[in-house]
């Protein structure tokens, strides 16, 4: 793990200018703890490059993944609105590199520059957006639906910065706790999707075709 006080020399179209914005950038290997739920919260994180996995522990020891999020998206927010400990886990699934920025430093850049906050906004209301939709899909669709509109959010399907339609490796077990079901059911419809023609393995990876949209469509 490296750390450097440099701001990131590549701004691609569409994510956060940090030019003058105090950050430390730390970089993480696959499977290392950026946070775990329980530390101090003291800053705001940004995913420059790479994949990061939210999951929190319930007092019985069950693990949920609340959010998979990828390059230009925050995290870590929390702080901003008096959580004074991170309220989930973030763990980097592939190899990462994070922006942290301190809480005070932060709240600054919002009142003192309108675009970084337009951006920052547009990432709040996205995220609650999310929620609501992930609710409303835990509450009335049955795991197949779940699990290929899941499958779609990775792969950022309807973003308009997407470049990509591949996913970093994931477990079936993480799909499972992320959809709410078993491991079985997640391995049943895998096997169908691949079998449709809706999802593709190659070099280790996934590929999801547009075509899996139909499952999510489908009454």
């Amino acid at each position: 793990m490296g750390k450097s006080n440099r701001a990131p020399r590549l701004k691609p179209a569409g994510v956060v200018d940090w030019t003058g914005v105090p950050t430390q950038r730390v970089e993480y290997g696959p499977e290392a703890m950026i946070f775990t739920q329980g530390d101090p919260a003291t800053s705001v994180m940004y995913v420059e490059e790479g994949v990061v996995r939210l999951s929190v522990l319930s007092h019985a020891g069950k693990e949920a993944v609340v959010a998979v999020l990828d390059a230009g998206h925050f995290f870590g927010e929390g702080c901003l609105a008096g959580q004074s400990q991170r309220m989930a886990t973030a763990t980097a699934m592939v190899p990462c590199a994070i922006l942290a920025v301190e809480k005070r430093e932060m709240v600054r850049q919002i009142h003192a520059r309108p675009a970084f906050a337009d951006r920052f906004l547009t990432h709040m209301l996205t995220r609650n957006i999310r929620i609501e939709e992930d609710l409303i899909d835990h509450l009335f669709n049955f795991s197949e639906k779940r699990l290929a509109r899941t499958l779609l959010r990775l792969a950022r399907y309807g973003e308009h910065e997407a470049t990509h339609r591949a996913l970093p490796r994931v477990s079936q077990e993480l799909l499972a706790e992320m959809v709410g079901t078993t491991r079985a059911r997640v391995n049943f419809f895998m096997n169908r999707f691949r079998k449709l023609g809706f999802i593709d393995y190659n070099n280790g990876g996934l590929k999801i075709n547009n075509a899996l949209l139909s499952v999510v469509l489908r009454d």
